[in-house]
């Protein structure tokens, strides 16, 4: 049994350093060239919060990112998935207004805000409106930012059949077409509906690779192409993958880290 007798340790020791990698925010920056259809846009993008497992505070968060100044902030889904939790998200919102985005707060919903009963969903997204989100359930805005028109899209979850992209569209003009959504496999179902860029979570950059996210291969088209985490391209069309803040399952990252994204869309 000497074997156990060692063993024993270093899974401890493997679980805590896992557990501490929770605490390890990554702050991105990404910059993304526009053909000049859109003015400069500084976005502060959060995904997958999972409330029920995160490791940062509201005040660390704004530690974190209190020194920038944001035209939007983008947060595409997955806050949680237990009724019990909702009101943990308020101190959240509290930080994400106390750092005065230009131009609002846009939030779009995952496949774990779909847990909740349909009461509970509702209760979500009244907190999330009473602190100033905008919730895009397949619709969209415009805003104006130097006379320059951007229609800020919000696609609802693809993996829960909640995509409606027709009527995520429905009104769309000219302008700069920004897409909110939170399984980023939609994009393989866009070839008739532009975007220019598009911002995403769903996939955690794997959480636990060992070493690669085999687990990830159940979830969608993207992993098997190997688009997890970052910035990608289909055809021709730029889309980010955000790693998110928290986590789901056990409160542990092995070859990911918690993030937190700057995407600055430049002429």
């Amino acid at each position: 049994m000497i074997w156990i007798a060692l063993l024993v340790p270093l899974l401890l020791i493997g679980g805590y350093m896992a557990y501490k990698n929770t605490k390890e925010v990554q702050i991105n920056k990404v910059e993304v060239k526009s053909d000049n259809t859109a003015a400069p846009l500084h976005i502060l993008h959060l995904s997958d919060l999972h409330l029920e497992n995160i490791s940062i505070t509201p005040s660390q968060l704004y530690e974190k990112l209190k020194q920038e100044p944001y035209d939007m902030i983008a947060l595409t889904g997955d806050f949680l998935d237990r009724k019990w939790t909702i009101p943990k998200l308020v101190p959240y919102l509290e930080v994400l207004n106390d750092l005065r985005p230009k131009y609002g707060i846009y939030a779009v919903f995952g496949n774990h805000d779909y847990v909740l009963r349909p009461h509970n969903l509702k209760r979500l997204k009244q907190t999330l409106e009473a602190h100033q989100c905008k919730v895009l359930q397949n619709a969209n805005e415009a805003i104006f930012i130097n006379g320059r028109k951007i229609n800020i899209i919000g696609i609802d979850n693809y993996s829960t059949g909640h995509s409606d992209l027709k009527s995520s569209y429905e009104g769309i003009g000219c302008g700069y077409n920004l897409v909110l959504t939170h399984d980023p496999n939609v994009v393989l179902e866009m070839d008739d509906y532009h975007f220019d860029y598009l911002l995403s979570g769903h996939f955690h950059g794997g959480q636990i690779l060992y070493p690669k996210a085999y687990h990830l291969v159940k979830m969608g088209k993207l992993p098997r192409m190997n688009m997890i985490k970052g910035l990608h391209k289909h055809k021709g069309k730029s889309f980010y993958i955000s790693e998110g803040l928290g986590q789901t399952g056990l409160n542990i990252r092995v070859g990911s880290r918690p993030e937190v994204t700057m995407h600055q869309i430049a002429e």
